[in-house]
């Protein structure tokens, strides 16, 4: 068994097949384990995990207010990468386009700035998925 992380977003879906294409074949996922009875799978990215559960009028999940497209509103995931450029072909292969064009972002963490390569992509529901290739750290200017 692997080690699981704390904490893990567990996404409501539509479909688990198209869901699942999206993860696996295109961002890289694995599957820890899955219960396509129940429309879940656990996934992992080298350390990085997300649960998918495909919403089921009849199961009693755990939903606040009736869904609409584009899910997860107001949310982000960011999920490191070793590189960003083969996930990006990989999406441009399976013609899924991206929400945010690629590029490298500094961002100020007390005194030094945190470098990554990054790009968003939606996945089948809407989530925005922030891809990271970590580019190091540098001084921080003052402000």
């Amino acid at each position: 068994m692997f080690e699981r992380n704390k904490p893990v977003p567990e996404l409501m879906i539509t479909d688990l097949d198209r869901s699942l294409a999206f993860w696996v074949s295109c961002l890289g996922f694995t599957v820890a384990y899955q219960r396509p009875e129940d429309g879940f799978a656990y996934l992992d990215l080298d350390g990085a995990q997300v649960m998918l559960e495909q919403v089921d009028p009849k199961a009693g999940q755990w939903l606040t207010a009736p869904l609409s497209k584009p899910f997860g509103r107001g949310i982000n995931l960011q999920i490191d990468v070793k590189a960003v450029a083969p996930v990006i072909r990989k999406l441009g292969e399976m013609g899924c386009p991206l929400f945010r064009e690629c590029k490298d972002t500094w961002y100020r963490a007390e005194s030094v700035e945190v470098g990554q390569r990054e790009f968003i992509v939606q996945d089948p529901d809407g989530y925005l998925v922030r891809l990271v290739e970590r580019l190091g750290e540098r001084p921080a200017f003052s402000i």
